[in-house]
């Protein structure tokens, strides 16, 4: 179990590692001649603006000596893994197909895993400048105007200074029933299943959103229920999960309403669910 001690230590090492991956993106946003297109095994898009987010994180969390899985290390065997206890769950860009056609809340997902287990994580959004961290037992928080900077250095103190205890106050008032869905990734199931939530509310409303940003925004009460039916992987949730749980949400297979698991053999995760307040 990791000592508050070792959580201070840890945080602003994920926190900066964070911030100089959306500087590395946010070189190369923008630029489509510089983007260096290519398909992954899977054929997902991988971009410079991936690989360079990738380099700043492995080099920022390099000092802490704990393993990292990446998206642009997903071929690690898992014999080699299964019997980690702790290491990093990272994604260096979530969102790269947006990212591409010019969207903007493209993301940096960290979550420091501890027995497969999201025990703290960091969601960057360098676009806007925005910063949601949570911890497992210590709440869920945004810390706004976080600007993209190569060489970030913030401190512990630093980083609490000014962040917002999540949800936002008054984000979930006086509005639509709201349903964050992927833009690119949708099926006949995803549908079937909005049409089962508008008979309990008809003025529900769809909001279109790309990357874990959808986490982010049930986390600060701006949406209510977030629903995938196509693949997504380990390091797509972790960060988002835990934030969303800190706030009192929840996240759960669409199944049979378990729990997601990590560290899989299989790194895909099943079809899921998140809801703003966890019943």
């Amino acid at each position: 179990m990791i000592d508050q001690e070792t959580k201070v230590y840890l945080l602003p090492a994920m926190f900066n590692a964070a911030v100089r991956a959306g500087a590395e993106i946010m070189k190369i946003h923008g630029h489509k001649d510089d983007y260096e297109v290519t398909l992954k095994k899977d054929h997902s898009p991988i971009t410079l603006a991936d690989r360079q987010a990738h380099r700043a994180i492995r080099e920022a969390l390099g000092s802490t000596r704990i393993p990292i899985l990446s998206e642009e290390g997903r071929e690690m065997l898992y014999d080699e893994r299964r019997n980690w206890e702790l290491y990093w769950l990272v994604d260096p860009l979530d969102g790269t197909a947006e990212f591409i056609e010019g969207y903007n809340e493209f993301t940096v997902n960290i979550a420091l895993m501890e027995n497969n287990r999201c025990i703290a994580a960091v969601i960057y959004v360098p676009y806007f400048e925005k910063m949601y961290l949570a911890g497992e037992g210590s709440g869920a928080y945004l810390k706004r105007n976080v600007k993209p900077i190569e060489e970030a250095a913030y401190t512990y103190n630093e980083i609490r200074a000014d962040w917002q205890p999540l949800p936002l106050e008054g984000e979930e008032s006086s509005r639509n029933y709201r349903v964050a869905l992927s833009r690119r990734h949708r099926t006949e199931e995803t549908y079937a299943h909005i049409d089962s939530l508008r008979k309990e509310h008809p003025d529900l409303e769809i909001v279109e959103q790309g990357s874990s940003y959808k986490f982010c925004m049930l986390a600060e009460g701006r949406v209510d229920y977030y629903v995938r039916t196509t693949r997504t992987y380990e390091w797509d949730t972790a960060a988002g999960e835990l934030i969303l749980s800190e706030a009192g949400g929840k996240t759960r297979v669409l199944e049979d309403d378990r729990q997601l698991c990590y560290n899989e053999e299989d790194l895909s995760n099943p079809w899921f669910y998140c809801t703003r307040v966890a019943e």
